[in-house]
C-alpha cells in the first residue's frame, strides 16, 4: 500500500500544473501520479468544457474535470497497439521478424519487418495517404489499404528515427487479419480489460472534456471539431482518463502479467533507435519512447490531437509515473510536466527501501558462492533475494549479472545456469566437475572462471 504524498509535495506538484495551465493558455490541465501501483496524487485546474459539446463556447458555463473525465490521448494510443502486437508474438501468432507482405499480400512495402514499424525505424512516410489533418476525414479499411501503395517510403530502413503515423496504422491492420476481430475489440480484450479501464476506448461519453484552440492574440477559445479516426484509430484514436491512465502507468511500472509478461514490458521499453542522435537524450523502443534527464531515464509517450495534448511518463525502476491532459490544440508541454511531476516526487519523497533480511539457504548454491578469478581480473558470485548473482571487480554494479538454473522439458538441468538480467543476459554459466565432484571451474560466455587467478598461459 503505497502512502499519498505529503501535502508539501502536493502544493508543490498543484503550483507546477496552475503554472503550466496559465503560460499555455489551456482552458484546463488534469494531471495524476502514481507510485508503487496507485493513483496517490491528482489535480484539475480549469475547465474541462466551456459550456456543453457542439454549443457556442460560454466560460460562465464551464465545467471542471474530475479523475474521471475523458480526454482524448492521441498517439499514447500507439502504446496499447504495441501491446497488442506484443501479446499475439507471446502466444506465438506472429514474430517481430514477420514482414508486412506476411498480412498484406502483394504490397509494394511487403519487406517491412513488424519490428521496425513498432520503433518507429521503417523509412515509411509519417502520415496516410490523404490530407487528413485538414479534411479530418479519416479512411475507412479499405481506403486506407488501398491508400498504401501510394505511400512512401522516404528513408532507407533503420537509417535513422522516422515517426510514422502510417506504420501504426498498418500495425492495427496486422492485428485484425492475426485475430479476426476489429482493432478496438483486440484492444479491450488484451489491455484495456484486464486492467481495469473501464473508461478507456474509442467513443467518449457525453460528459468527456471538449477540445479548444485558443487564439494566440484575443485569447479566445473555439471548440475543435470530433476526429473520429476510423481505420487509421490504432495510431492514436482512444479517449481515456486520469484513474484509468493510472492504472496503466501502474501497470507499465511494475507488469504483472495481466497484459503481457513483465520480460516483455522490459523489452517495449529498451532503446532500439535513438530518436536524438546528437545528445543521446532521447531513444524508442517496441512502442514506447524514453527520455533521459541527467541519470534518469523515462519511459512513455506524448499525444496530440485537434483539441487535446496529452503526456504519460513513468520512472520504471522507482515505480512512479505521471499523466497530463490539456484541452487544447496547442501550446501545452504535457509530456515535459509529466516528467516534471515524476521528478518532483523521485527528488523530494524517494521511495523507501525494503529492510534487509538474511537469506534463506541455499546449499545448492554454496559450492558457486565467493571470490573466483576470470582473464586474471576478479569475479565475485553471492546470493541476493534468494538468487544467484555476479559482479566483477571490487563494487561495480554496472557489471552486475543474475543468473537462473537452466531447464529443459521444464526440468532443472544441473551444473548449467543462464544470465537472465545484467549485461550479459542470455549466456550460459557451466559448473564443471572434477572426478571427485567437486567443482574444478566455471565456464561463463566460453570464459574460463577459476578459483585462483590464472594467466591464459596457464589454461592451455
Amino acid at each position: 500500500m503505497s502512502e499519498r504524498l505529503s501535502d508539501a509535495l502536493g502544493r508543490d506538484l498543484l503550483g507546477r500544473v496552475l503554472t503550466a495551465q496559465r503560460s499555455w493558455r489551456s482552458p484546463g490541465v488534469s494531471a495524476g501520479v502514481v507510485r508503487d501501483g496507485e493513483l496517490v496524487w491528482s489535480a484539475h485546474v480549469g475547465s474541462a468544457r466551456l459550456g456543453e459539446p457542439g454549443a457556442p463556447v460560454s466560460p460562465g458555463s464551464a465545467a471542471p474535470a474530475d479523475d474521471d473525465t475523458q480526454f482524448m490521448i492521441g498517439s499514447v494510443t500507439k502504446t496499447f497497439t504495441a501491446l497488442a502486437v506484443m501479446s499475439l508474438r507471446d502466444e506465438g501468432r506472429l514474430t517481430l521478424d514477420d514482414v508486412l507482405g506476411d498480412y498484406l499480400p502483394g504490397t509494394r512495402h511487403g519487406r517491412v519487418p513488424l519490428r521496425q514499424m513498432l520503433a518507429h525505424a521503417s523509412g515509411l512516410q509519417r502520415e496516410p495517404i490523404g490530407n487528413i489533418w485538414e479534411s479530418l476525414q479519416a479512411p475507412d479499411r479499405e481506403a486506407f489499404v488501398a491508400g498504401v501503395e501510394q505511400a512512401e517510403q522516404v528513408l532507407p530502413a533503420h537509417h535513422a528515427f522516422h515517426y510514422s503515423n502510417l506504420a501504426y496504422g498498418l500495425l492495427g491492420q496486422v492485428i485484425e487479419r492475426v485475430t479476426g476481430q476489429d482493432w478496438e475489440h483486440v484492444v479491450r480484450d488484451r489491455v484495456t480489460g484486464p486492467l481495469g479501464m473501464t473508461r478507456t476506448g474509442l467513443l467518449p461519453a457525453h460528459d468527456r472534456a471538449v477540445g479548444y484552440q485558443i487564439d494566440p492574440y484575443a485569447g479566445t477559445a473555439r471548440e475543435e471539431p470530433l476526429f473520429e479516426l476510423g481505420a487509421t484509430a490504432p495510431l492514436g484514436g482512444l479517449w481515456s482518463t486520469v484513474a484509468d491512465m493510472a492504472r496503466y502507468a501502474a501497470y507499465v511500472a511494475r507488469p504483472d502479467g495481466r497484459v503481457v509478461s513483465a520480460e516483455t514490458v522490459e523489452e517495449m521499453c529498451r532503446p532500439i533507435i535513438m530518436t536524438d542522435v546528437d545528445s543521446w537524450g532521447g531513444a524508442y523502443g517496441l512502442g514506447f519512447g524514453m527520455g533521459r534527464r541527467g541519470e534518469r531515464v523515462y519511459v512513455g509517450h506524448g499525444g496530440a490531437m485537434p483539441g487535446f495534448l496529452t503526456g504519460l511518463r513513468v520512472r520504471r525502476r522507482e515505480g512512479v509515473g505521471a499523466v497530463v491532459f490539456a484541452n487544447a490544440s496547442s501550446g501545452a508541454l504535457s509530456l515535459a510536466l509529466a516528467t516534471d511531476l515524476v521528478e518532483a516526487v523521485l527528488d523530494a519523497e524517494p521511495s523507501l527501501a525494503a529492510p534487509w533480511a538474511p537469506e534463506a539457504p541455499r546449499p545448492e548454491l554454496e559450492h558457486l558462492l565467493g571470490l573466483w578469478w576470470s582473464e586474471g581480473s576478479p569475479i565475485t558470485f553471492f546470493v541476493r533475494d534468494g538468487a544467484l548473482w555476479s559482479r566483477l571487480g571490487e563494487d561495480d554494479p554496472l557489471s552486475e549479472t543474475r543468473y537462473a538454473a537452466e531447464r529443459r522439458d521444464g526440468q532443472v538441468v544441473a551444473d548449467r545456469f543462464r544470465a537472465v538480467e545484467g549485461r550479459e543476459r542470455g549466456e550460459l554459466l557451466e559448473v564443471v566437475r572434477a572426478q571427485d565432484g567437486s567443482v574444478d571451474r566455471l565456464y561463463f560466455a566460453t570464459y574460463a572462471v577459476t578459483r585462483a587467478p590464472l594467466a591464459f598461459a596457464d589454461l592451455l
